[in-house]
């Protein structure tokens, strides 16, 4: 089967890429806007296979087409989206362009070659605040508190409205809740480029000694230690849950299918915090700062659902997360 990853040298995609290559071809896109070159690499490195590559924007119908005429694509997942909850509160136009405008060119050019197995990389942000938790998938969704968690909902409801015109679709929407660590290798991990707008990657580049301190966006949420409290997950879990995506969608009847990715574990970011100088055995200097726009309480999930039906479950502890995370800038440092 062959399985196109847009985004797909991204942190999510290079360790989805890893999982599907034991049995899978992979085409990657990427425009390296988030991501590097070197993460092809490292995936040959870990896989000992190759991924075919195009360096491009997915929002550009003219690249598109170009991939889809060059290979026989049987399924898309889409890792291309904007992630950073902060600048899309600063650039909506930015996130709303990239990623509404170009996940419905991507789908229009999949239409047009009846390509259509799909993968969506959404978010929890489309539940906004939540009245109770954990959450469900039938919780309800919308009230989202940036441009970044509305454009996860815009997408989920174009890909809704495009099964209800069109049932041939198999479409699985994947609601991640906070993917943090890196592959065991030490070789591919969360890398973003600036400043990091994610918790873990600034946590650990404070404790190499690469930035000052962290700051904590707000101790005055109604947490247990007034800090916003989130679910954490491995991304080595989280890549394995688009593998057992995909097979429900090779074996079931067309269908939509929508799934929380999470451990149905919340932890704060103090909580955090203490893990990783636990497990690590570093500091980690921080301050209290104002709380940040477009950020809420709790967030954390019910995975049940995902459980059940894809027989799918994060193994991985917050110590894992921790020491991999670790292990891979003391790896790319010593370089």
């Amino acid at each position: 089967m062959s399985i196109l990853l847009t985004g797909g040298a991204g942190y999510i995609g290079s360790h989805t890429a890893i999982e599907l290559l034991e049995n899978n071809d992979l085409v990657v896109i990427d425009d390296f806007s988030n991501s590097k070159p070197e993460v092809l690499d490292a995936i040959k490195e870990i896989t000992n296979k190759e991924v075919k590559f195009y360096e491009g924007d997915y929002s550009d119908k003219g690249f598109l087409e170009k991939v889809f005429n060059e290979n026989e694509i049987d399924a898309v997942i889409n890792f291309a989206g904007f992630k950073a909850v902060g600048e899309s509160v600063k650039e909506p136009l930015k996130y709303y362009d990239n990623n509404i405008g170009g996940c419905i060119h991507l789908l229009e050019v999949m239409q047009k070659h009846n390509v259509k197995k799909f993968i969506f990389s959404s978010s929890a942000t489309v539940y906004g605040k939540p009245d109770v938790v954990p959450i469900t998938e039938e919780s309800k969704v919308g009230g989202t508190t940036n441009p970044y968690g509305t454009t996860k909902l815009f997408i989920e409801r174009i890909l809704e409205d495009l099964y209800k015109s069109d049932n041939t679709w198999d479409i699985c929407i994947l609601r991640y809740f906070n993917p943090v660590g890196s592959h065991p290798s030490g070789l591919i991990g969360e890398d973003p480029n600036g400043i990091p707008n994610n918790l873990m990657p600034y946590i650990v580049r404070v404790a190499a000694g690469q930035l000052e301190q962290l700051t904590v966006f707000g101790n005055d949420y109604n947490t247990h230690d007034g800090t916003g409290v989130r679910d954490y997950i491995h991304v080595v879990d989280l890549a394995k849950g688009h593998v057992k995506a995909l097979e429900k969608l090779n074996k079931e009847d067309s269908g939509l299918f929508i799934y929380n990715l999470g451990t149905g574990t919340g932890y704060s970011v103090l909580d955090m915090i203490n893990a990783f100088e636990k497990a690590t055995n570093k500091k980690v200097n921080y301050v209290i700062g104002p709380r940040r726009e477009g950020d809420i309480d709790e967030c954390y999930s019910d995975p049940t659902k995902a459980n059940n039906e894809l027989n799918w479950k994060a193994e991985l502890t917050i110590e894992d997360m921790c020491r991999d995370s670790w292990n891979y800038i003391e790896k790319k440092n010593s370089k």
